[in-house]
């Protein structure tokens, strides 16, 4: 397999680690809102914000579990939703979720995460200092809910980014699948995993971005927002539905792996049958004789009609009969002479 997406982060006899995150809080002040994104805080710096804008202590512990299964709580002023992401600054190793809990209210969206996903990271820096001017004025020119559309909708492209860099791995699995001088089968499990945690995100994120989406209308005054998230959605799709596909190939090329691994483990079998069918004459005889004592077939004894060594002959006869007649159904089976 080459060195993509997939097989750069796994690494034999080597645990995943998290790369450390540094605690930051961030504020940006937009044209009709304020943004302020916690990176790994601390319970005091959600509480602070909790009694300025009034939140949920229900939602403040669900932000601090960082385990918390996607949900959506609606409120009179704001709601509150948590989503899944990959994780993508971790040390090489099994890809995870990282957790993304956000409130949006009409004048103000509080994002909080771990400092592990790499877009996010990325557009705060933008909208803090002058990287990219024109992509920073038009996000902070317009709404809170356009900005939280801004980056559910990075999020969701880097997933189908990813997704994509499975099927290249895929794509170079197949050939190593029919390599007999490769072993894939940790490769085909380490993959298999990876989908499935991909899949776990993708599949439950569909749903609450149409929540969303419903929700948002409560505060948002533009019309096409909607648009928006039902791109967003779109690529939602994409990526499910290559992940689907991905996770059926999968399954072909863990059969396909296991037929030819019997295969391989059957053609060993036939050799060391083969091998010990042919030393039967000689282990029975060498049994036979290597007793210390006096045994019939030997000089001492009387001439018969084939000799001093008619009992030895007749022995040597009676193993190799069968040893013929096995030869011949070999033969008929295919193991020999292939």
């Amino acid at each position: 397999m080459k060195k993509g997406f997939i097989t750069n982060r796994l690494h034999v006899g080597k645990k995943p680690q998290a790369i450390p995150v540094e605690r930051k809080i961030e504020t940006v002040e937009g044209k009709r809102f304020l943004w302020i994104d916690l990176q790994n805080p601390d319970r005091s710096d959600i509480e602070k914000l909790a009694e300025t804008y009034r939140l949920n202590t229900l939602n403040i512990e669900d932000c601090m579990t960082k385990s918390e299964l996607p949900k959506l709580d609606s409120y009179q002023d704001h709601f509150f939703v948590i989503l899944h992401f990959p994780s993508l600054l971790r040390q090489p190793g099994i890809s995870r979720n990282s957790q993304l809990s956000i409130f949006i209210g009409k004048d103000f969206l509080i994002t909080v995460h771990q400092g592990d996903l790499k877009p996010l990271v990325d557009l705060v820096n933008i909208c803090k200092n002058d990287l990219d001017i024109h992509r920073k004025e038009r996000i902070l020119g317009k709404s809170a809910e356009y900005l939280l559309h801004e980056i559910i909708d990075i999020l969701v492209d880097e997933l189908l980014h990813i997704s994509r860099k499975v099927i290249a791995n895929l794509d170079d699995l197949e050939d190593e699948v029919f390599d007999e001088k490769i072993s894939v089968a940790r490769s085909i499990a380490l993959l298999r995993r990876e989908i499935n945690v991909m899949r776990r995100i993708a599949n439950p994120l569909k749903k609450f971005v149409l929540e969303i989406t419903k929700n948002i209308k409560k505060f948002s005054e533009e019309d096409d927002l909607s648009l928006y998230f039902d791109d967003v959605i779109d690529h939602i799709d994409k990526v499910i539905e290559t992940l689907e596909e991905s996770r059926e190939t999968m399954e072909i090329y863990k059969d396909t792996d296991f037929m030819l691994s019997t295969e391989k483990t059957n053609k060993v079998l036939a050799a060391l049958t083969i091998i010990f069918t042919f030393a039967i004459p000689g282990t029975v005889i060498g049994t036979f004789y290597g007793m210390n004592i006096n045994l019939p077939g030997g000089l001492n004894e009387q001439v018969s009609f084939l000799g001093p060594y008619t009992v030895l002959i007749l022995i040597i006869l009676a193993s190799t009969i069968p040893v013929a007649l096995m030869f011949i159904y070999f033969k008929k089976l295919g193991w020999i002479g292939r």
